[in-house]
């Protein structure tokens, strides 16, 4: 991988961790705050490989609020199970009262 995908990487990381508790955001609201507002793919990428990295991956969907990263977690519902222990209601891979929860890094930081 380039160097350059990997510092993307790191970046994509640092603004997860600051996703609170409880709340959501999505990879295009990451990527648009990164300066890469087309790049949201390339925030699921690094997303789907932020095991091991201590990033609240669960915390970030798609733009609707679907948990369209679940198949990256072990475990059949586990993103859904995490997201659950926060307190937030999910109902068929849909967050629910997804704008009141959604967190816009844009915003928060």
């Amino acid at each position: 991988m380039k160097a350059e995908t990997l510092n993307f990487f790191e970046k994509v990381y640092e603004v997860a961790r600051q996703i609170p508790s409880g709340r959501v955001t999505s990879y295009g609201a990451i990527a648009k705050f990164l300066g890469a507002a087309k790049s949201a793919r390339m925030v699921g990428y690094a997303m789907n490989g932020s095991s091991g990295k201590d990033v609240p991956a669960h915390r970030v969907v798609n733009r609707h609020g679907l948990l369209t990263g679940k198949h990256h977690f072990d475990g059949t519902n586990l993103m859904q199970q995490l997201l659950e222990s926060e307190d937030v209601l999910v109902i068929d891979n849909q967050i629910q009262d997804f704008e009141t929860l959604f967190w816009d890094p844009s915003k928060e930081i």
